[in-house]
């Protein structure tokens, strides 16, 4: 006769045994010391998703240690943690998503600590995707503004302790971890961006927290930092002391906050200004003023590194004449012309450009020895003469050159180049002369 189930009174610690084996879909029994799992009952997708048997960090990397919505891996570097994820000193229940095949999976997981043992249960139970997913998403909308920062956790100073630990890339829940503050701290420097990690370490040393926080105080600072998909990117890393009436009473909340986008912009409008602030507005060259710069850095990089330079100017023969005869609005648009066309050439020569002043153009060739840069002009000359510019016709244009030495300053070099110049015009225009 088939047994009534609805009768509690009939059910004991036995039968309850028994049934929850054939219930639960996965178990696992843990050594923590060893780093090894077996697994003894498995059912479902997870008999093909998890090894019989493996290391623990493996173990725990797959249930929880990946990106929450994608399932891809977390980077290697933040695989140092691991460890400190997998000590339980009491029940734990969570839920969690895991991939397998390419498709999403939400996984109901208690585990249980063996009292006087290295020994965990892990119990493991697929749950109904689309009404778990609800109440997922619930939770997530819920946490909305807190999930706009990538990490936070809880620090007691004293005890040099971390708790509450809640990466928003890997879980919605806080993440089950125990390590210890100075460890914490000399682990995540390894995901700082070297020019980065010595104030990271200053900053985030005990005793600088204890010095330059009273109780209710906050302050932040920015650094780059490795994210969870390997990529570095700029966050803000927040301190904030509790509230607290007494002096040694040292907890702090600390948060890690993404703001590459805004950091992106910010960086890219100042470049902008820069540019704009850089750029000759009528020909769309670099200014005096950046092109001088450019002869600065030009003559300390043959100071430091011994690399050959040479910087060439160019001046428009009876440029005067063009104002004079057909007026300074064809004069402006011969400009434009001008500098477009030497500027198209130097750009596949990496060589920089900019406007002297009136009708004079300063290149600065890095890399160039004198003959070459002679070599480069003599062909610059040629292009430009063959060129038909609009009221005007045909304009030629002449040039000096010399090359860049440790000992120079920008006055010496320009003399040098001027010299160049002017005996190209005493000989005739349309021409290239080199002074050493």
């Amino acid at each position: 006769m088939k047994k009534d189930l609805n009768i509690i009174e009939d059910y004991t610690p036995e039968s309850i045994t028994s049934l929850l084996s054939d219930l639960v879909d996965q178990v696992f029994v843990i050594n923590s010391n060893t780093n090894r799992y077996r697994r003894v009952i498995s059912r479902g997708f997870m008999d093909e998703c998890f090894q019989p048997e493996g290391e623990y960090d493996d173990l725990l990397e797959k249930l929880f240690f990946h990106m929450k919505d994608s399932g891809e891996n977390v980077v290697d570097s933040y695989k140092v943690f691991l460890s400190s994820y997998g000590t339980y000193n009491d029940k734990y229940t969570r839920r969690c998503k895991v991939s397998y095949l390419g498709r999403q999976h939400i996984i109901q997981m208690n585990i249980y600590p063996i009292k006087d043992s290295s020994i965990y249960i892990f119990v493991l139970n697929e749950l109904d995707y689309e009404d778990s997913a609800s109440d997922m998403m619930a939770s997530t909308k819920v946490h909305t503004i807190q999930n706009t920062y990538l990490f936070s956790m809880y620090i007691d100073l004293i005890k040099n302790t971390t708790s509450s630990l809640s990466v928003t890339e890997v879980s919605d829940e806080n993440m089950h971890s125990h390590i210890l503050y100075t460890d914490w701290r000399m682990m995540i420097v390894n995901m700082i961006w070297p020019a980065d990690k010595d104030k990271f370490l200053r900053r985030t040393d005990p005793e600088y927290l204890k010095t330059h926080f009273a109780p209710g105080h906050s302050s932040s600072f920015d650094v780059k930092m490795q994210n969870l998909e390997g990529k570095f990117i700029w966050v803000k890393l927040i301190f904030s002391r509790s509230e607290t009436y007494n002096e040694d009473d040292f907890r702090f909340v600390f948060m890690v906050q993404d703001i590459n986008e805004s950091m992106e912009s910010m960086y890219s409008l100042l470049k902008e200004v820069e540019e704009k602030a850089s750029i000759d507005t009528l020909t769309g060259v670099y200014n005096h003023g950046r092109i001088e710069t450019e002869i600065t850095n030009a003559i300390e990089k043959v100071r430091k590194n011994g690399d050959e330079a040479s910087i060439i100017i160019l001046d428009i023969d009876y440029f005067k004449e063009v104002n004079d005869n057909y007026g300074h609005s064809v004069g402006d648009k011969t400009l434009k012309c001008f500098s477009q066309i030497v500027k198209d050439y130097l750009a596949d020569l990496d060589c920089k450009l900019g406007r002297w002043g009136g009708e004079e153009f300063v290149a600065v060739c890095q890399g160039y020895s004198v003959s070459e840069a002679q070599n480069l002009s003599t062909k610059l000359l040629t292009i430009i003469s063959t060129q038909q510019f609009e009221d005007v016709g045909c304009i030629t244009a002449s040039i000096g050159i010399t090359s860049l030495y440790p000992q120079d300053g920008i006055t010496s070099a320009f003399e040098r180049m001027d010299k160049a110049l002017y005996q190209a015009k005493s000989d005739g225009r349309n021409c290239v002369r080199v002074r050493e």
